[in-house]
This record gives structure tokens, C-alpha cells and sequence, in this order.
């Protein structure tokens, strides 16, 4: 099985949809960096509802050795760069889980395997895990994820809705 590293936002709206049950279900273990945890205890502490992964059996924190192999990456955030150095260091049989699409472009870049939390949604339907993907994607869109018309109706049409 490949190694996940997983971002802040799609803990952040799993969580907030009651289905971070999903990510441990397709992937066993996540590894999450420590910059993701410190932005999730920074929402914590603005009064968010936000998960605690460091308390999850099936979450490994880790902290990535050195960030000097992201010189380009300036404009991403702690977690996201955290997640990408982690990827290049545990090497090519990683998939990293982002929904920012800078970060997804820097993951394309250095050739490091991405889903979304879109993605992941995708594989529970097909895992037989969930019913429907709409009425996720409803809660998701309550919640204020950005999620555009066009997408929307291409990820439905993946999820065979």
C-alpha cells in the first residue's frame, strides 16, 4: 500500500462532514506533518470545528528533515509545503492528498502523486462506501469548500451520478 500524507483542508472538511471515517477507510494509515497540525490547532483556537489528528490511532505525525527542496514553492502554506517535502523524501510510492491548486501544480511539478478531498470522495463511491456522493458534496458546499458548477457535475459523472 502506497504511503498518504494528508494536507489541512481535506482533514479539515472530511472532518466537517462527518466522513473522516472514508480516509482511514481507504487508506489505513496517514501520515500528517506538523505544520498541519499547528494549522489545525490555529482554527482550533479561532473557535472551528476541526479534527485533532495526533489523537487518531491511525495518524502518524512527522516532520519533514528540510524544506530546501521547495525553493519555488514561496507562496504555499506551512502544511502544504510540509506535505510536499515529506512526498520527496519518503520517495515514489507516496500520494499526497491537497486541494489547493498551487499545490497540486507543485505536486505535478515534482512528479508526486496527488488526490483531493474530490478524489477521495470519488474512491469511497467507488468502494461502495458511501450511497451518493451529492448529498456530500451539498454538506461539502454548505461548509464554504469552493466547488465550481462545471466540477461539480464532472465529479457526479466520475461517481457514475
Amino acid at each position: 500500500m502506497r504511503k498518504i500524507i494528508c494536507n489541512t483542508s481535506p482533514l479539515q472538511y472530511l472532518h466537517q462532514a462527518g466522513r473522516l471515517d472514508l480516509l482511514r477507510a481507504l487508506a489505513g494509515n496517514v501520515t500528517v506533518p506538523q505544520g498541519v497540525i499547528a494549522e489545525l490547532d490555529a482554527g482550533r483556537r479561532l473557535g472551528l470545528d476541526l479534527p485533532k489528528p495526533e489523537t487518531l490511532p491511525w495518524v502518524r505525525v512527522e516532520t519533514p528533515l528540510a524544506l530546501a527542496a521547495l525553493p519555488l514553492a514561496r507562496d504555499l502554506g506551512e502544511g502544504e509545503s510540509q506535505v510536499l517535502a515529506l512526498a520527496l523524501e519518503h520517495g515514489p510510492d507516496v500520494v499526497v492528498i491537497l486541494d489547493d491548486m498551487l499545490a497540486r501544480q507543485m505536486a505535478k511539478t515534482l512528479r508526486v502523486a496527488h488526490v483531493g478531498t474530490l478524489g477521495i470522495l470519488v474512491q469511497a463511491k467507488a468502494a461502495g462506501l458511501i450511497p451518493s456522493l451529492a448529498p456530500i458534496l451539498n454538506q461539502l458546499d454548505a461548509l464554504g469548500f469552493r466547488l465550481a458548477a462545471k466540477t461539480r457535475q464532472a465529479v457526479l459523472e466520475l461517481a457514475g451520478e
